[in-house]
């Protein structure tokens, strides 16, 4: 009883928050100084300082430094769309990559990449709209009476495979194009840089703000739909505007990275069972729990055989399959 008491203080909340922003840093500074060439700290001080020459420092401004902000930005979107799905679907097995909003952006990305390479700046458009196209037709075939969480769940498991056919088609029909699409759905941050940050980085900040400003109304939709009515929630607008900022936030991690599953499974559902459902103080810590895990797994993929890089979307594969598994389990 007393160790559950002190998990809802805020004490125990304040200490989670401090150790995942301590795993948010270490990941940061272990992606820099690790690699092909190994970098000390003080050479990623001098160049966060403004210091971009010499050979190390160019290493971190050109490669390492971008590459790891992506590693975070990604991970905090991927994270806090799948929380948000599993909120409004009260599923905790909802996420990105399982119930097609993933495949939806991935689609679009691939036909932007392998049949008009020469539009390739219109990717991220191209991956919200199809995002938003996938979340559209999610609700259409789940709409009876109303939105049902497990209808939405199952319409989403036909419409990721409806997309993840498209893709395949694809790249059947433009085989001699593959190669850079086939990069694009492993998920990969390999020879990412700035404008990949500056692409993603609105997204980040918008999503988090909106999802941090309306924490308090997912709260009250997780209640159940009857008990959000009485308490003067319009439900169906409420659903409808975080699954399309779900949609938003991953997205905007698909045009930049690809196809990387399970972010939106594992975190969620880990912060819930340290912190509880209260979506106020979850949300940040999904945050930070994803953007640590996105960077650990990902300087893992490129040391783990370096100089052979693997691409870390079949790393978080490796650990979402298990961990998938248990909660079906469960």
């Amino acid at each position: 009883m007393e160790k559950t008491a002190f998990k809802d203080t805020a004490t125990f909340k304040i200490i989670v928050l401090a150790i995942l922003s301590a795993a948010v840093i270490g990941g940061f500074i272990l992606g820099n100084i690790i690699g092909t060439m190994d970098i000390s700290v003080p050479d990623i001080i001098d160049t966060i300082a403004g210091n971009h020459t010499g050979t190390n420092n160019k290493v971190i401004w050109n490669i390492r430094l971008p590459r790891m902000i992506l590693a975070g930005l990604v991970g905090i979107n991927l994270a806090l769309s799948g929380s948000i799905l599993q909120g409004v679907m009260k599923n905790p097995l909802a996420d990105p990559s399982i119930i097609g909003i993933s495949s939806g952006a991935g689609l679009f990305g691939i036909v932007i990449l392998v049949v008009f390479p020469q539009w390739q700046n219109f990717v991220p458009i191209a991956a919200f709209g199809g995002a938003m196209l996938a979340a559209g037709i999610i609700y259409i075939l789940a709409w009876k009476g109303g939105i049902d969480p497990t209808r939405i769940v199952l319409s989403g498991v036909a419409v990721s495979a409806l997309f993840g056919a498209g893709i395949s088609a694809i790249l059947v029909f433009f085989s001699d194009r593959v190669h850079g699409a086939l990069t694009f759905m492993n998920g990969s941050l390999s020879s990412r840089s700035w404008g990949e940050v500056q692409t993603i980085l609105p997204y980040t900040v918008i999503g988090l703000i909106l999802a941090l400003m309306f924490a308090d109304k997912l709260n009250i939709l997780v209640l159940g739909d009857d008990t959000a009515r009485g308490l003067g929630l319009n439900v169906e607008l409420t659903r409808l505007g975080f699954t399309a900022l779900a949609a938003l936030l991953a997205a905007s991690a698909v045009s930049v990275v690809g196809l990387l599953g399970f972010v939106g499974l594992i975190v969620p559902h880990s912060i819930r069972l340290i912190l509880g459902n209260n979506y106020r103080i979850m949300f940040p810590a999904t945050a930070l729990l994803g953007a640590a895990l996105v960077m650990l797994s990902d300087t893992f993929a490129r040391t783990v055989l370096s100089p052979t890089e693997i691409p870390v979307g079949i790393v978080m594969a490796v650990l979402g399959v298990p961990f998938f598994l248990y909660l079906l389990r469960k």
